[in-house]
């Protein structure tokens, strides 16, 4: 049995997690932390912070917000707790910070969480190891309108698997509506919609002369990011200190078969 102290608990990520968790044989959320500390009607205590846990836990899932994460990875290091980082919209100095605190404990970090979007970045590596220089690249992503950060970590992820393959040839480019020119070859657009109760949708294209290919996910429900947090949590108790991503459950999985 897995215990949890999930950090953001009474999110949108926060509950779709603990209701994942009721009556699981393999996970257990033991405590949770919310600036809103209601009751959420799953059973374990909330705190309104991290000073204030008084339970004790096997590692921590964190759902919450960008500014938040370095008081989370600190309390990580300072409790040598492993941690699960899938708060999206990360600055450089918290990335760095979280890179620091996987010098003590393991540190899991991923603007993605499905599995299946991970197989996505696997095969956008091949395309573009095929298809650049002779076709052009943008990725489409959509979201929920109370999505805060634009683009979505998920699309620099994608991107940077571009330029990574491409020898970071490709230039980012997020808006076009007050350049008057014609495309640049080197570009990657990545454009960014926001509506309704969009789960997460992305789009990459590779487009040539006679003919496009789209290489798309769509998650259909939160639980399916959920549903990746808790396999992390399960695969990180136990590891040594270090960072680790999505990449290294894919790679698990293909040993095991």
């Amino acid at each position: 049995m897995v215990n949890i102290l999930m950090h953001g608990c009474n999110g949108r990520m926060g509950k779709s997690i603990s209701q994942m968790c009721k009556g699981s044989d393999k996970y257990r959320i033991v405590a949770g932390v919310d600036m809103f500390s209601a009751d959420n009607g799953f059973g374990y205590p909330i705190f309104e912070s991290l000073a204030e846990v008084d339970v004790d836990f096997d590692v921590i899932i964190d759902f919450s917000n960008a500014n938040i994460v370095p008081t989370v990875a600190q309390y990580a290091m300072q409790n040598k707790k492993p941690l699960i980082c899938c708060t999206t919209g990360l600055s450089d100095d918290t990335c760095a910070m979280l890179l620091e605190a996987s010098k003590i404990v393991p540190v899991f970090k991923s603007a993605n969480m499905s599995l299946g979007m991970n197989v996505l970045f696997e095969l956008v590596r091949s395309a573009t190891k095929v298809l650049y220089p002779d076709y052009e690249m943008e990725i489409v992503e959509a979201h929920h309108n109370k999505k805060l950060d634009a683009p979505s970590g998920t699309a620099y992820m994608i991107a940077d698997v571009i330029s990574e393959e491409t020898n970071n040839e490709v230039e980012y480019v997020f808006d076009r509506h007050d350049v008057r020119k014609a495309r640049d070859h080197k570009e990657l657009g990545i454009s960014s919609i926001r509506g309704g109760n969009i789960v997460g949708n992305h789009d990459v294209m590779f487009i040539g002369d006679e003919e496009i290919l789209t290489i798309s996910h769509q998650a259909q429900d939160r639980s399916v990011f959920g549903r990746g947090a808790l396999r992390a949590a399960e695969f990180v108790v136990g590891k040594e200190p270090g960072m680790y991503t999505m990449q290294d459950i894919t790679a698990q999985i293909l040993a095991d078969k």
